[in-house]
């Protein structure tokens, strides 16, 4: 029986790494012919995706998979390279991918009967770059992607538009244009499209790595046909590699890193708040550990909860210095961004909180799926009814909000 192996490289952040170690783990069970490397580039974005990574011992992981550290970069300039980081990074980090799967190659040849063959890679969307390391070996790649068929889709679109349609995309910043992307259902307001494509220096990356995409043997989607019919149908029009969803491919449990010392009793004023509330009634506002929004955005936010009425328990972080890549971090004072009175007026049906524990949370029987997606309508109707677009423009639930109406 022929061995082989897959070489996976996520993205250094941690919605990214969860969800490729989790896809590895899925395959491996699935056929043991097959092995799994997960390979994590160093420096991580923020310390609770080290955590994370730390925590992926041997003994927390199914057998034949192992997630491996690449040489930290720490001293290099690859966090002063403003929106282009991530690129930088890839580049940066290619001899040592290199390496560690020429020893996985020449493993194979000693010992063909006993060790697995590299049967090829699977990229995270923004690490494209590295695709050509599956021609230097002489396999298939395929692509990753952990944000969705919709986002997919769009990627594809705006290369389109630049390449065959000859647009400006930075000019579209403040354009009161919408854009009709075949992956929404609806048409999106141009000013909401990621931050990236209005950046002249990301753009190029962002193009480049659309380009790849149509390069690849195939790809992987986190998101299933039920959410997200009309994107993963209209991804099967263009002439591009096949799609598979093959989500929702998430962390059921939470792990012992998810509770700091120093977070025990917020987790347990959490939990004791939410065991508190009826059944199916609160609305949970998490937006990635990355989401993070301007002071108007804040506020516009509060008064649609307000106005709305649903219990809601909302993580809200502080965005980091215009600039720098880096995690948001905790505000001192929720007083300080909030409009005025709005803790006092709401202390009865809402909380806001610093931190979450999103496993344990989502696992609640307070939490209810259908006020969830119920929420994201009302909050977009009172938006766009407003007239304000305010929603954070490199934020993807933009994308799959505006296509649920």
């Amino acid at each position: 029986m022929k061995k082989a192996e897959l070489v996976f490289i996520p993205l250094p952040a941690m919605g990214h790494i969860i969800a490729a170690v989790e896809i590895a783990k899925l395959i491996v069970e699935r056929d043991d012919r097959i092995s799994t490397s997960v390979l994590i580039m160093r420096p991580t974005l923020d310390s609770t995706t080290t955590k994370y990574t730390e925590s992926l011992t041997p003994s927390t992981l199914p057998n034949r998979i192992r997630v491996v550290d690449l040489p930290c970069l720490e001293h290099t300039a690859v966090h002063n390279t403003g929106a282009s980081w991530m690129a930088s990074l890839a580049e940066a980090q290619k001899n040592h991918v290199k390496e560690f799967v020429s020893k996985i190659k020449a493993q194979s040849e000693l010992s063909p009967n006993d060790s697995p063959r590299l049967a090829g890679f699977v990229l995270d969307t923004f690490v494209l770059g590295m695709n050509d390391l599956a021609g230097e070996f002489g396999v298939p790649w395929y692509v990753f992607s952990a944000s969705g068929a919709a986002f997919i889709g769009s990627m594809l679109y705006l290369q389109a538009l630049h390449d065959e349609q000859k647009a400006d995309l930075p000019e579209y910043k403040d354009s009161d244009a919408e854009l009709e992307i075949p992956s929404l259902v609806n048409r999106l307001p141009a000013k909401l499209l990621p931050s990236l494509v209005f950046n002249r220096e990301s753009l190029p990356i962002f193009l480049g790595a659309a380009r790849r995409l149509k390069h690849a043997r195939g790809i992987l989607i986190n998101t299933f046909k039920e959410l997200e019919s009309h994107a993963i149908n209209s991804l099967s029009k263009g002439e591009i590699p096949p799609a598979y969803p093959l989500g929702p491919v998430v962390r059921c449990k939470g792990n012992s890193y998810d509770v700091g010392s120093g977070q025990i009793n917020d987790y347990k004023d959490i939990m004791q708040w939410l065991d508190d509330q009826p059944p199916c009634s609160v609305v949970f506002l998490c937006f990635g550990s990355w989401g993070s929004f301007s002071v108007d955005q804040v506020k516009e936010i509060a008064y649609a909860l307000e106005q709305c009425g649903h219990r809601f328990l909302w993580c809200l972080r502080e965005r980091p210095c215009r600039g720098k890549i880096e995690s948001p971090s905790d505000y001192v004072n929720f007083q300080d961004i909030l409009p005025e009175g709005f803790l006092d007026r709401s202390v009865k049906i809402g909380k806001v909180i610093k931190w979450a524990p999103q496993v344990e949370i989502l696992g609640h029987k307070a939490i209810g799926a259908q006020s969830y997606w119920r929420i994201c309508i009302t909050l977009w109707m009172e938006f766009y009814l407003r007239k304000y677009f305010v929603w954070c423009p490199n934020c993807h639930m933009a994308i799959v909000w505006r296509a649920t109406i």
